[in-house]
């Protein structure tokens, strides 16, 4: 016999994990399926990567009751950011106390959200958590949708959501196709300490050859974040600790005085994904098996968690009315409302990539251009702020 649900989420990671709290104040049972187990989501090892969270996201934390669970002392608000383009003198500049905010965003380590969330969800009578499964099928019946695991096991769902990461088997399995961009490049993250400040500002530096990213953690210490080819990346894994340094160092040019290594380097290849369409029958897509992101604007969670946070509060409100929450018109208004904006985000992240990481001569000057043009006109500077912060108003755009 199945079991019956009314929602089943794949995937227990950020995504996953903020649509089942989203659901917790409703009278919806609700299963998450990890193919993790549930030490992997309970207690999640540091993995390098620092989340920055917008101001949008910080209330929807709050919302959730998640916020509560982060450790304050590991969150570092972010000051300002600054944009470098090679060794020209080009540079595109956004500061907090230029608008009515009072940081540009909030940087929290990866761990601390997906421990919160899991800490949030565990608490939840009507979730339940399945880890170690995997779903095999997702089989579409008028009223509700069988979910199949490799077990053999079946259970029913009014509504299902995939959430299992950019390379999802589910949304393969549903029929959803999906637009892949490979860039070749693998990111490597690392903590480092350092002897002078970073004052709370985060850096990205479109070298020649390489792309580095500082983003500033609490105390004398960041995360740095150093892009390369593909065919780079292993030779800089391999690295040994001092020169490693000394590398890093050298190519902030001193600016932090001498900057050690805390902790491992990880690395990430870097795949960008986006869904051709983010719903089927009884079905939707949320997060990275949405739309995943290039880490360069740093707005990967940030449109998972709004996705979510649209989806379940039509959820919400089909549920007040009485209504079924996975009929065609709720999931067809979650769509219309979430995709046109990971459409401009996803490729204009791309766009931005391939012109600040091309480095042939014409193209250092278009960008070079691009960035001194940004700094002079004033508008372009505060739209691109207010979106980073995802700010309703700005006091400079009184048409908004």
């Amino acid at each position: 016999m199945q079991t019956p649900y009314d929602i089943v989420i794949i995937g227990g990671g950020p995504a996953g994990l903020s649509f089942a709290a989203s659901m917790i104040s409703t009278d919806t049972q609700v299963l998450v399926v990890e193919k993790s187990d549930l030490v992997s989501i309970s207690k999640p090892k540091p993995d390098g990567r620092e989340i920055a969270l917008t101001h949008l996201s910080l209330k929807i934390l709050k919302q959730l009751d998640v916020w509560n669970f982060v450790n304050q002392a590991e969150v570092s608000p972010l000051k300002e950011a600054k944009v470098f383009d090679g060794d020209s003198p080009s540079l595109l500049n956004f500061k907090s106390d230029s608008s009515d905010i009072d940081a540009l965003g909030f940087l929290v380590p990866n761990y601390q959200i997906r421990q919160a969330l899991y800490q949030r969800v565990s608490q939840a009578p009507n979730i339940t958590l399945k880890t170690e499964s995997l779903v095999d099928d997702v089989e579409f019946k008028q009223t509700h949708s069988n979910v199949v695991f490799a077990s053999g096991e079946q259970v029913q769902a009014k509504l299902v959501i995939a959430a299992d990461s950019r390379f999802s088997n589910i949304r393969r399995k549903v029929g959803i196709p999906s637009l892949m961009k490979d860039f070749s490049k693998v990111m490597i993250v690392t903590k480092m300490t350092h002897e002078k400040t970073h004052d709370n500002v985060a850096l990205e530096c479109f070298d020649y050859g390489q792309t580095l990213a500082l983003l500033p953690m609490v105390g004398n210490a960041s995360s740095v974040v150093l892009t390369v080819t593909t065919d780079k990346a292993q030779s800089m894994l391999d690295m040994s600790e001092a020169d490693f340094n000394q590398k890093i160092t050298r190519d902030f040019k001193g600016q932090f005085g001498n900057m050690t290594q805390e902790g491992e380097r990880h690395s990430y290849p870097l795949v960008g994904v986006h869904a051709q369409t983010f719903i089927a029958e009884r079905f939707a897509l949320i997060g990275d098996a949405a739309v995943g992101m290039h880490p360069v604007t740093a707005h990967g969670f940030n449109l998972g968690l709004r996705g979510q946070d649209i989806l379940a509060t039509l959820v919400k409100e089909a549920l007040a009315h009485g209504q079924d929450i996975g009929s065609e018109s709720l999931l067809k208004l979650f769509e219309k409302k979430h995709i046109h904006l990971t459409r401009l985000m996803f490729f204009g992240t791309n766009g931005i990539v391939a012109l600040f990481t091309n480095d042939a001569p014409v193209i250092k000057q278009v960008r070079r251009f691009v960035l001194k043009f940004a700094e002079k006109f004033p508008p372009i500077k505060y739209l691109i702020s207010n979106h980073l912060t995802e700010a309703k108003k700005s006091k400079f755009l009184p048409f908004q």
